[in-house]
Order: C-alpha cells, then sequence, then structure tokens
C-alpha cells in the first residue's frame, strides 16, 4: 500500500508557506518538501498534527491506495 497525501493542496489553500507548516510542527522545511513530493511517510502524529494545523481531518489529508 502506498501513502498518498494532499499536504501541499491544504498548504496552499491556508496561503501557508512550507517552512511555516515545518514550524508550526516541529519539522524541518525539507521534511515538508519531502513529505508533499510522496518521498516520506509521516509518522502518526505528524499527520495528526499537520492535519491539526491545517484544520481538517486526518483522512482528507491522507489515505492509502492499495496497489
Amino acid at each position: 500500500m502506498i501513502v498518498i497525501n494532499y499536504v501541499q493542496v491544504f498548504r496552499k489553500q491556508k496561503k501557508m508557506t512550507q517552512e511555516k507548516l515545518a514550524s508550526n510542527v516541529g519539522v524541518s522545511r525539507k521534511t515538508i518538501v519531502s513529505l508533499e513530493k510522496g518521498n516520506y511517510t509521516p509518522s502518526l502524529l505528524l499527520a495528526l498534527q499537520i492535519a491539526e494545523v491545517l484544520e481538517t481531518d486526518i483522512h482528507t489529508i491522507f489515505y492509502l491506495e492499495k496497489e
């Protein structure tokens, strides 16, 4: 299974920079870049923090795609 995410979509809707999102969840900008490119799967804690900062449900931002 692959984790698909819409972090970039929701971040841009909030007019938030990668740097600001990273700061709000306590990671580096590089982590957010990797996450948005699909090169990094976040921990459950980080996924929940991102959903909270972006003011949406975790299932709206992240979901599993069966191969």
